[in-house]
C-alpha cells in the first residue's frame, strides 16, 4: 500500500524526462562504442553492455530510495556525509588511479568513485545544517560552517587530482544564497573572477584604469541612490587592483602548464599562430575534434551509427565527457537541441518542485540537486562546443559511467521521494 501511494504522488513528468535522457544516453554510448564485432546489446564485456547493467543497478537503487521513509534521509544525513568524507580520505591510501586521477576504489566488478556519493551526501548535509539553524544565515559563524560543509569534500577531491568534480561542490553555494546568505559575497566572487579573466586578457594597467573610472562614475551618478559609504568602496577598489597585480604571478608560477594552455586556448591569449596551433593539437585536441564532429552533423545529422568521426575515434573520451559530440554528429542540430531542451525542462521542473516545498529541508535539498545538475550540464556542454575550457565532468544521466549514473539517479530520486511526501505528512 505504501508503495502504491508513493507512485500516485510522485512527479511523473520528471521521471519521464529522466527515462528519456537515460535512454538517449545509452543509444549514443552504443553508437560511440559500436564495432562490427560487438553486435549484441547484452554483451556485458562491451561499454554499452556495461552501461545497460549500470542502468539496471540504478533502477534497483531507485526502488530502494522510494521505499524508504522520507525522514530517513534527513535523520541520517550527517552519517552519510561523514561516510563520504572517510571514503574520500581513503583514496589517498587505497585509491585506484585511472587516467592520472586517483579517484576510484577497485571493487573488482565495479570501480566506485566516492566523489559522486559525496555530492549526494553534501547536498543532504547542507540542507540538514541550514534547516537545523532555523535562521536566514546572517551570523558569521553559521555562514562559515555552511561554507565548510561544501568546501571540505572539494578540498579532498582537488589533490586526486580531479578539479572538475571539486568545482561541482562550489555550485552548492547557490543553496546558501537561496536561504539568505548576503548577496555581496556573490558580488565579491564575481568581481574576483572578472578581474582574474580580464587581467589575463587585457593586462593589469587597463583593468586598474577601468576599475578607477567605474568607481568615479559610480560616485558621480549612483552613490546617493545606494547610500554606500566611500571607505568600503575604496577598500574594495584597492583590494581588486592588488589582486589584479597578483594574477600574472599566480598564472605563471602556481598554475601548471596544461592549465595555462587551457586558459590560453579558451581566452585566445596566445598571439603566436604556431604556438596556438600546437595548443589546439595537444591540450585543445578533444574540444577541436568535438567541434568538428558537431559541425559535420548539420541540421539533421548523419544518422544512427553513421557518424564518420565517431566511428573513426577522432574524439577521445567520446562515450564519457564528450558524448554530446556523438549527438551532434549523428542527430544534428535537432538532436542537440532536443537534449538541451530536455535538460532545461528538467531543471525548470525541479525549481518548481523545490519552490512548492513547505518543509525547509526538502526545499534546500531540492536546490542542492538543481545546483549539481545545472553545473554538470552547463560546463559539460559548454566544454564540448568550445565556449568553456576543458573540465572533465560528465553529462548527467547521459555519459558512460556506473558511479555517475547510480548517484545522479539517487540524488534525483531522493528529492522526488521528499516531494511525494509533502502532502502525506501535512507539510
Amino acid at each position: 500500500m505504501a508503495g502504491k501511494s508513493v507512485l500516485k504522488r510522485i512527479d511523473w513528468l520528471t521521471i519521464f524526462i529522466f527515462i528519456t535522457l537515460v535512454s538517449m544516453g545509452w543509444v549514443n554510448i552504443y553508437s560511440s562504442t559500436f564495432t562490427e564485432v560487438d553486435r549484441s546489446i547484452f554483451d556485458f564485456g562491451t561499454l554499452h553492455g556495461k552501461q545497460l547493467f549500470f542502468i539496471g543497478v540504478a533502477f534497483v537503487a531507485i526502488i530502494v530510495v522510494l521505499s524508504l521513509e522520507s525522514g530517513f534521509y534527513e535523520r541520517f544525513s550527517s552519517i552519510f556525509y561523514i561516510g563520504a568524507i572517510v571514503l574520500l580520505l581513503g583514496l589517498f591510501v587505497f585509491g585506484k588511479t585511472i587516467a592520472g586521477a586517483t579517484s576510484w576504489y577497485d571493487l573488482g566488478f565495479f570501480n566506485l568513485q566516492p566523489s559522486e556519493l559525496a555530492k549526494v551526501a553534501t547536498a543532504l548535509a547542507l540542507a540538514k545544517y541550514l534547516c537545523d539553524i532555523q535562521t536566514d544565515i546572517k551570523r558569521t559563524k553559521d555562514q562559515l560552517v555552511a561554507c565548510l560543509v561544501v568546501i571540505i569534500p572539494a578540498l579532498l577531491i582537488i589533490p586526486q587530482p580531479d578539479p572538475g568534480s571539486a568545482m561541482v561542490f562550489f555550485a552548492m553555494f547557490f543553496v546558501i544564497f537561496r536561504e539568505g546568505l548576503p548577496l555581496y559575497y556573490l558580488a565579491i566572487a564575481l568581481l574576483a573572477i572578472t578581474v582574474f579573466v580580464t587581467t589575463l586578457m587585457f593586462g593589469t594597467i587597463w583593468v586598474s584604469i577601468f576599475l578607477i573610472l567605474f568607481l568615479i562614475l559610480f560616485f558621480l551618478f549612483k552613490r546617493e541612490s545606494y547610500k554606500i559609504p566611500i571607505f568600503p568602496l575604496i577598500t574594495i577598489l584597492v583590494i581588486a587592483i592588488a589582486f589584479s597585480f597578483s594574477v600574472n604571478f599566480v598564472f605563471d608560477n602556481v598554475f601548471e602548464q596544461r592549465h595555462r594552455d587551457r586558459f590560453s586556448l579558451w581566452l585566445r591569449l596566445e598571439k603566436d599562430p604556431q604556438k596556438l596551433e600546437r595548443i589546439r593539437k595537444t591540450i585543445g585536441y578533444n574540444t577541436y575534434q568535438s567541434e568538428k564532429a558537431i559541425e559535420s552533423g548539420g541540421l539533421y545529422g548523419k544518422g544512427f551509427l553513421e557518424g564518420t568521426r565517431t566511428k573513426g575515434d577522432f574524439v577521445p573520451e567520446q562515450e564519457t565527457d564528450y558524448i554530446f559530440s556523438t549527438v551532434g554528429e549523428e542527430w544534428g542540430f535537432l538532436g542537440t537541441s532536443t537534449v538541451v531542451l530536455l535538460f532545461t525542462l528538467l531543471l525548470l521542473r525541479l525549481v518548481y518542485l523545490a519552490e512548492r516545498q513547505k518543509r525547509p529541508f526538502s526545499r534546500m535539498y531540492g536546490y542542492g540537486v538543481i545546483s549539481i545538475l545545472f553545473i554538470h550540464y552547463f560546463i559539460n556542454i559548454g566544454m564540448v562546443i568550445g565556449i568553456l575550457p576543458t573540465i572533465g565532468i560528465p553529462l548527467p544521466f547521459f555519459s558512460y559511467g556506473g558511479s555517475g549514473l547510480l548517484f545522479f539517479s539517487v540524488l534525483l530520486f531522493i528529492f522526488l521521494k521528499l516531494d511525494s511526501n509533502r502532502l502525506k505528512e501535512g507539510i
